[in-house]
């Protein structure tokens, strides 16, 4: 075999002058940079070496940090227990004619790490068959009536045009898997009318996964089953229309020949489609008819039904990684996005709210953070000049213009979110003062963290920065009218003086000193026209490199390409001020151990605590930010559908005992479902929910055993249940959730000690893994005992002791332990297909030991093939690298003890008491290699339960994951 050799490519052939396509960069490169490949388009087969030079191939299409950021993005999106969430791509027929230019850019993608699944038409290669045979295609209604004959062919074509896709991306060595049959089940459209023509009902992503779980990518076909069996033809695009809804991916992107869509009057390619602000307005629009329209309201239906996150492509092939990687994109983006809004004074932040005005102000403004200025002050001084709010609903963008008669209007607040500005909704508000004000000026500070001064420059005409403060305007293009708007400012009093170009403040009659400009303008900005020639947010236009100049004068500087920079709704946003957290049931050990984190936490504050046995006291080892106590309450489900319907609570934490939380989680929801999205917790999301107890781990409805005499009335939600073991079963469904449920503490030391052997398919599937672990007597609980003096604080002491085990240990739920169906349920999700394990899936035994807390376990697991104790260390270091709370000992004793783990190779007591995270070691491993014996352990009140309800609470806050988080470090 030969060897492969790292690719070589010129720097000047990516990076000097124009900005070049990957796709080109590749195509340039002479056969000596391809060893022993004869093709004209060659792909490396080393995976790592392939996806760091395919990486810097992208940086020819956009920046390092654009790429980068966004290939982070669609990484994160997928995970073995949901592989299919980066994109589903729709591959017209048409673009089938050009199959080289077609597999090259998807195994780009492949290349890269990310799986689409991809689905193809063939109508054009259908409609040339049909007529060369004599027979004349029929439409009703835009749709191809089908008969036998037509069916007949189209099948024929499908198969060969599908293999002749897998076939091209095979030979580039990308894996590629043909699904012909199996995903879409139909029933007919209307048989007398249509023909053979389905109506898709329901979908098995099974085959999907399991191809993308195989490491190869997906390539279906439209066609459906009926219930008996009979072929239906499915128009393609509503095949990834509904594809796209059962899989909910990041991206549905449309390939077609023309590379978008087109304004139909000026014929220029739309950029960007904001449906919730633009689709009433454009579906009026008299260049708006026939398949525009079609596609545009089929696209918002599809949207509607998908998370903000999805978005629409529409591109053409040889642009496909333009459009995925850079801000500019390629072809025409469509989301859903947000109303905005605009009140002029007489409606003023009254239009908003003023509390909600005010804490955006509180948490946001520079001045006020800094303490230069107070929100009072803000407030006062609006009223000195008419003035206009602009925003979206859910105010993750506020901006504020002020606009006296006769003078320069002057923004003169813009408060963005991270999330307002990652995600574009600040390009889009400022569009919206843009159509509103021909010329502005406004300020900005270099410490801004969230809105940096590049954004500025890049959609300003000139700009004066000094000592880290910057005035910028645009509209304004001769320097005697900057000068003259400056003195306005400066008599006025609009714009504080450090913003502005001019000296000291000068003495009674002298004469101010005169500004001189220090540069002049290089580039003209291309402004973004619309229908109508009218400016809007949408817009159609061209984006380019911006360029900018600054000095201690005036400066000029521009932005070809005004236009939006397209962002991801995925992108996790900082906290602005402590989210709300609100415990119920904090009497016990875990909720201790959760509340001494919190205490800890940068980002959330406790501030309500539920304990009917400890009401109206304090709650122990806690003081909020305010330097205050907090005292228990008994919160009732109407106390709690109240806070969840005044956004009172960002996330809820429920530390009770299995089957006593539905009732809880069933006022949640109702006060949710009561609540209008802008009045709602979390940007309109509401009020997150961590479940500790087993009664979420299975289904959406409660399925713990002591969960069955739950009334139906407070088991109905509207919220599926994600389960939040980030280290295995991905962080972007926790990210995206609403309702989390918390792993059992054995079940996540089980997993975590299977989980990489099961995605590797090496466990034996006629022997199920037996699995013995010792837990300390906290895991048993608590009761609660009366105080000694009437009116005393009640206590919690531990239903088992070590002085009541005898210092022995205690079986218990021998067989069919809850947690021994939890871990076979969610590890199915991992195993590769037709290789999970027998019908008991996992055989638990739990003890309780005499020590307080700590889970030692012990796991016997038959191998379907021979490995070595190496082999088998190298399998969980690689999978569990770079994951802060797994501790993957060496098979070194002396390097285990150099790092001060007592046990050496076998994981003690004394390494997961009281730590943050798990960990694995023992790597014992039969003579006959076909069985390993591994030992894990980790604090069932940490990583058990607090620590990784911790994680999940700030993954679906949109906080760091470990942020509160006391990670140890180890080499």
């Amino acid at each position: 075999m030969q060897a492969t050799t790292k690719l070589q490519i010129p720097a000047a052939r990516i990076i000097a002058g124009q900005r070049r396509s990957g796709l080109l960069a590749v195509r340039s490169l002479g056969p000596r940079a391809r060893p022993g490949v004869v093709q004209k388009r060659y792909i490396q087969s080393n995976a790592q070496t392939d996806r760091d030079t395919i990486t810097r191939l992208l940086y020819s299409i956009g920046t390092k940090r654009e790429v980068e950021r966004h290939l982070r993005i669609f990484s994160s999106s997928s995970h073995p227990s949901q592989p299919a969430k980066f994109a589903v791509i729709k591959v017209g027929g048409a673009v089938l004619s050009d199959l080289d230019e077609l597999a090259l850019s998807l195994s780009f993608l492949y290349r890269v790490g990310l799986y689409p699944v991809i689905l193809h038409g063939a109508g054009p290669q259908l409609n040339e068959i049909i007529e060369n045979e004599g027979i004349v295609p029929d439409y009703i209604d835009g749709i191809r009536v089908t008969d036998a004959k037509t069916l007949q062919i189209a099948r024929r074509v499908f198969m060969e045009e599908n293999l002749k896709l897998v076939a091209a991306l095979e030979k580039l060595g990308t894996r590629a898997r043909p699904i012909t049959s199996g995903v879409f089940s139909a029933d007919y459209l209307d048989k007398d009318k249509y023909g053979l023509v389905g109506k898709i009902t329901r979908i098995d992503k099974r085959p999907i996964e399991a191809s993308i779980r195989a490491g190869a990518l997906p390539i279906l076909t439209s066609l459906a089953e009926s219930n008996e069996g009979q072929i239906l033809n499915v128009n393609a695009d509503i095949a990834a229309g509904e594809l796209a809804k059962e899989l909910e991916p990041m991206k549905i992107v449309f390939l077609n020949e023309k590379g978008g869509l087109f304004h139909g009057v000026t014929g220029e390619k739309l950029d960007v489609i904001n449906l919730d602000e633009e689709y009433d307005q454009l579906m009026k629009e008299p260049w708006v008819k026939y398949g525009t329209k079609l596609k545009l309201r089929e696209f918002k239906e599809l949207l509607d039904h998908l998370p903000r996150s999805s978005s629409v492509a529409v591109i053409s092939a040889d642009s496909l990684q333009k459009e995925l990687f850079t801000d500019s994109g390629a072809g025409t983006l469509i989301r859903r996005g947000y109303k905005l809004f605009k009140h002029d004074n007489g409606v003023g932040i009254a239009g908003i709210g003023a509390d909600r005005f005010r804490q955006v102000v509180h948490d946001r403004d520079p001045e006020v953070l800094s303490g230069y200025s107070s929100v009072t002050e803000v407030l006062n001084n609006l009223g000195k000049s008419p003035y206009t709010v602009y925003g979206d609903e859910p105010l993750d963008v506020v901006a504020v213009v002020a606009h006296p008669p006769g003078e320069i209007p002057v923004m003169t607040k813009l408060l963005a979110s991270r999330q307002g500005a990652l995600n574009n909704v600040i390009d889009n508000v400022f569009e919206k003062i843009k159509k509103d004000h021909k010329k502005l000026f406004w300020t900005a500070r270099a410490d801004d963290e969230v809105v940096p001064r590049q954004w500025h420059w890049e959609r300003a005409e000139g700009s004066f920065t000094r000592n880290g403060r910057s005035l910028f305007w645009y509209g304004v293009n001769k320097v005697e009218e900057v000068e003259e708007a400056v003195k306005t400012f400066e008599k006025n009093e609009r714009i504080e003086r450090v913003y502005l170009p001019v000296g000291p403040s000068a003495k009674p009659g002298a004469p101010a000193p005169a500004v001189t400009p220090s540069g002049k303008r290089e580039y003209s900005t291309l402004a973004r026209k619309a229908f109508g020639g009218v400016q809007q947010g949408f817009g159609v236009g061209r984006r380019g490199l911006s360029s900018s100049t600054t000095s201690t004068g005036l400066a000029a500087s521009s932005a070809n390409g005004r236009g939006e920079r397209r962002g991801y709704a995925t992108s996790a946003a900082a906290p602005e001020q402590p989210k709300r957290v609100a415990l119920i049931g904090a009497r016990g050990y875990t909720g201790s151990a959760l509340v001494k984190l919190l205490g800890e936490h940068p980002g959330l504050e406790l501030t309500k605590v539920s304990s009917r046995a400890l009401k109206g006291f304090e709650l122990e080892g806690y003081t909020n930010s305010a330097g205050q106590k907090v005292i228990y309450e008994d919160l009732q489900t109407d106390d709690i559908e109240k806070l969840e319907a005044e956004g009172a609570i960002d996330a809820w934490v429920l530390a009770l005992p299995n089957g006593l939380g539905a009732r809880y989680v069933g006022a949640i929801e109702k006060g949710r479902n009561s609540a209008s999205p802008s009045s709602r917790a979390n940007n309109g999301k509401g009020g997150i929910i961590v479940d500790l107890s087993a009664d979420y781990r299975f289904k959406t409805t409660p399925q713990s055993p002591f969960a069955s005499s739950v009334s139906s009335e407070v088991t109905a939600v509207t919220e599926e249940w994600v389960y939040g073991l980030p280290e295995l079963y991905g962080r972007q469904a926790i990210r995206d959730a609403a309702r989390v449920s918390n792993p059992g503490c054995y079940a996540t030391s089980a997993q975590l000690i299977l989980a990489p052997l099961v995605e590797e398919g090496l466990v034996d599937p006629q022997a199920p893994p037996t699995i013995f672990g010792l837990s300390g007597y906290s895991g048993a609980g608590t009761v609660t005992i009366d105080p000694e003096t009437p009116g005393g604080r009640p206590r919690s002491a531990p239903k088992k002791t070590g002085e009541s085990l005898g210092g022995g240990v205690l079986g218990y739920s021998l067989t069919d332990h809850i947690h021994e169906r939890e871990v076979g349920w969610h590890l199915a999700k991992l195993a590769k297909e037709g290789e999970a394990g027998g019908k008991e899936g996992v055989a638990f035994v739990p003890t309780v030991a005499p020590w307080f807390s700590g889970i030692l376990m012990t796991a016997s697991i038959p191998l379907s093939k021979r490995l070595s104790a190496k082999d088998v260390h190298n399998i969980y270091s690689k999978r569990y690298e770079g994951e802060k709370l797994v501790n993957v000992f060496s098979l070194n004793d002396k390097e285990n003890k150099d790092l001060g783990r007592q046990g050496g190779v076998m994981p003690m007591l004394a390494d997961v008491e009281g730590k943050q995270g798990w960990s694995v070691g023992g790597w014992g491993v039969h003579s006959g290699g076909k069985r390993v014996v591994l030992v894990g352990g980790l604090d069932n009140l940490l990583k058990g339960a607090a620590t990784q309800c911790l994680q999940n609470v700030n993954l679906a806050l949109g906080l760091d994951e470990y942020a509160g988080i006391p990670v140890e470090k180890t080499k």
